[in-house]
């Protein structure tokens, strides 16, 4: 019986889907326990909608399975550090935890950036670990933005 993916394993085959349309490769997964709540690429271009980063579909379409406006007690698993915008979804919907691949230099929010978590006014912060597939993210965005040009 084959494994399943892991969480990380399959945000990044989302971003890699999501590079294959001509969207920034972004995966997002969201977890309660062992069970996917949502996963979600990047479709800002194919939606025509700035707001429509991985992190911010997976996080709707969480609320919605889980039919309330809150995702305490589950994970989200993003392939890259996230935005202004989606560290303040994340504070919002109360996520547990937060894994992200690539750190985002010029974008991030969580740490570089603003470091939203860090900020007085943050009324929460999930736990952050980062690092997880981080080789696999950094060379999928590399690659991706390295062909733009």
């Amino acid at each position: 019986m084959p494994l399943t993916p892991s969480p990380m394993e399959l945000a990044l085959d989302l971003a890699r889907q999501a590079a294959a349309a001509g969207e920034a490769p972004v995966g997002a997964v969201v977890m309660e326990g062992d069970r996917v709540l949502a996963a979600e690429a990047n479709r800002m271009r194919a939606l025509g909608d700035p707001t429509a980063h991985a992190e911010m579909l997976a996080i709707r379409a969480a609320l919605a399975e889980r039919g309330t406006g809150r995702l305490d007690g589950c994970d989200l698993y993003v392939t890259l550090e996230p935005c202004a915008m989606c560290a303040g979804a994340i504070a919002h919907a109360r996520l547990r935890r937060l894994y992200y691949g690539a750190e985002d230099m010029k974008a991030g929010a969580v740490d570089n950036g603003i470091r939203l978590f860090s900020q007085k006014t943050c009324h929460h912060a999930p736990e952050v670990i980062s690092g997880i597939g981080e080789a696999a993210s950094a060379s999928l965005l590399r690659d991706f933005f390295a062909a733009l040009r």
